[in-house]
């Protein structure tokens, strides 16, 4: 089981470092969404046996997690702003084909409470009205996250981020990476990463401020999405729905945002191979899920014919 979820933590990172899917998603589609939800609550919220348990089992997501995020963050630095237009592309691929697996998995709950889809369109006005109105995007000034660039609105506005970010990454839709695009923070926080990683510590308090932001917006949410999801499933399954539709306008805004804004993307820029890449790489994860969970049968069968 330790190889399993090394596995789901490493393909839930790689969701979370790019704008498109979130990891609730990759969770979602692999088939262990309600376990990582629960042991979440669990973790911050049970007793003592419970809160064990589920730390075990969020550790070993973790070190996938980790290990694919650091990978991931390392590669899409290096090509992100030289190829903005073809990996914008391919997180449109992402989003469009992420939508209809939603819908499917939840078609009972959609369809028997159609008066709710007015929350898409909530969903959609709240994300495009943030980008559109967002004071980041294509102003044509340097968001670095170093040191020098630290003001209190500044490092308020990074926490912040980091709550709304961590929020998106639980729920099975809109990515958190998505969030900080819209917000224009996507670049820097993963400069700020990459320059961490290589000793460069002007960023570290940047990032400090946006990890205090996802461990706030971890105790914070966790139970409230949860609640939502159990309470009002439809209505915030809809939100959900609505916010990913809405997200297609930010990525298409997301050149904009960079240190050095660039024209947002258009149908000449538009690259139809990354954005097949990125509608196959979707459904490749529920054949993954299935290939995870044939291997998970034998390996409790073998461990069941071992102790007889």
């Amino acid at each position: 089981m330790y190889i399993l979820n090394f596995i789901r933590g490493f393909c839930m990172a790689l969701a979370d470092s790019v704008p498109g899917v979130s990891g609730g998603t990759v969770a979602f589609i692999l088939g262990f969404y309600d376990d990582f939800v629960n042991s979440l609550n669990n973790l911050i919220s049970r007793g003592k046996t419970d809160r064990i348990k589920a730390f075990k089992f969020l550790s070993k997501i973790g070190v996938g997690w980790v290990t694919g995020f650091i990978l991931s963050v390392l590669f899409i630095t290096s090509i992100f702003e030289k190829n903005i237009y073809e990996i914008s592309s391919l997180f449109l691929g992402f989003i469009i084909a992420s939508i209809p697996l939603i819908i499917k998995s939840e078609r009972k709950i959609l369809e028997g409470n159609k008066k709710n889809m007015l929350f898409l369109i909530i969903g959609i006005i709240l994300v495009c009205a943030i980008t559109y109105f967002n004071p980041m995007t294509g102003s044509g000034l340097s968001f670095s996250i170093k040191l020098e660039n630290l003001s209190v609105g500044f490092g308020a506005y990074i926490f912040i981020s980091g709550m709304i970010a961590i929020s998106a990454m639980v729920l099975p839709g809109i990515s958190g990476s998505t969030i900080l695009l819209i917000f224009g923070l996507y670049t820097p926080i993963l400069n700020g990463i990459k320059g961490i990683l290589k000793l460069n510590f002007e960023y570290l308090p940047g990032i400090i401020i946006f990890g205090v932001g996802i461990l706030v917006g971890v105790l914070v949410t966790v139970r409230s999405v949860r609640a939502l999801l159990r309470k009002f499933r439809s209505q915030t399954i809809y939100c959900i729905i609505g916010l990913m539709i809405g997200s297609t306008y930010a990525v298409i805004m997301g050149p904009a945002s960079l240190e050095i804004p660039q024209v947002p993307m258009s149908i000449g820029s538009f690259s139809i191979a990354f954005f097949t890449i990125g509608c196959t790489l979707v459904p490749a994860l529920e054949m993954l899920k299935i290939v995870l969970k044939n291997k998970s049968v034998v390996s409790e069968d073998e461990a069941k014919t071992e102790c007889i």
